[in-house]
C-alpha cells in the first residue's frame, strides 16, 4: 500500500486531471454548439441540450475545485509550490466558468446562427483546452515536465490568432450598413466573439501559471 503522502501527491494530479478532462468536454460541446446553429432545421431543444452540457461540465468542475482546494487546506506537504497550485486550480476554473458563458450568450443574446468566425474562435478555444490538458498531465513525471515549455508557445500562438479573427469579424460588422435590427445583430455578435476570445486569454493565463511551475521545478 502507498504511504498517505504519496497518495495525497497523486490525488493532486488527479483531481487537475479530472478538471482539465471537463474543461476539455465543455469547451468541445462549444464546438459541437456553433456547429449546430450552422445547420438547418435545428430545433431549440437541441440547442438547450449542448448547453446544458457545457453547465453539466462546468458544475462538475466546480466540485473539482472544492475537493482540490480543500486538499490543499488539509495537506501537510505539497508534490508541488501551494500558491502555484492554488492559482493553477483557479485559473482552470476561470477558463471553465468563460466558456459557460460562451454557451449561456447563445441564449442571452438570442443567436440564432452561427459564423465563421464564430465556429473558428470556438475550434480555437478547443485546441487550447486540449494543450491545457496535456500540460497539466505532464505535472505528475518531471520527465514530462519539459512539454509544458513547448505547449505554452502554442497556446500564446491560438490567443493571438483568435485576436486577429475576432478584430477582423468585429470590423466587418461595423462596416456593413443596415437598419436597426442589422445594428442589434452586430452589436450581440460583437459581445459573443469578445467572450469567445475571452476563453483563450484565460488559457493563456494557466498556461502561464503552468510554464512558472516549470522554471521552479526545473
Amino acid at each position: 500500500m502507498k504511504p498517505k503522502t504519496v497518495l495525497e501527491r497523486d490525488m493532486f494530479f488527479t483531481l487537475l486531471a479530472a478538471h482539465t478532462d471537463r474543461l476539455v468536454a465543455g469547451a468541445n460541446a462549444a464546438v459541437r454548439l456553433f456547429a449546430c446553429l450552422d445547420q438547418e432545421g435545428i430545433q431549440s431543444k437541441q440547442i438547450a441540450a449542448l448547453v446544458e452540457e457545457v453547465n453539466r461540465n462546468e458544475s462538475s468542475g466546480d466540485e473539482i475545485k472544492a475537493d482540490f482546494t480543500h486538499l490543499l487546506y488539509e495537506s501537510f506537504t505539497t508534490p508541488l509550490n501551494r500558491d502555484q497550485l492554488h492559482t493553477l486550480i483557479l485559473d482552470l476554473d476561470r477558463v471553465l466558468n468563460t466558456v459557460q458563458n460562451v454557451a449561456n450568450a447563445i441564449s442571452m443574446y438570442n443567436i440564432t446562427h452561427s459564423t465563421p468566425e464564430a465556429r473558428s474562435l470556438a475550434t480555437l478555444s478547443a485546441d487550447a483546452c486540449v494543450k491545457l490538458n496535456r500540460a497539466v498531465l505532464s505535472l505528475s513525471n518531471r520527465q514530462q515536465m519539459r512539454e509544458i515549455a513547448q505547449l505554452y508557445p502554442q497556446i500564446d500562438d491560438l490567443e493571438a490568432q483568435g485576436s486577429g479573427i475576432m478584430q477582423e469579424a468585429v470590423a466587418q460588422l461595423f462596416r456593413a450598413e443596415g437598419d436597426e435590427a442589422a445594428a442589434w445583430n452586430a452589436m450581440r455578435m460583437r459581445r459573443l466573439y469578445l467572450t469567445q476570445v475571452a476563453v483563450l486569454g484565460k488559457c493563456k493565463e494557466a498556461a502561464r501559471t503552468l510554464e512558472e511551475i516549470l522554471l521552479e521545478n526545473a
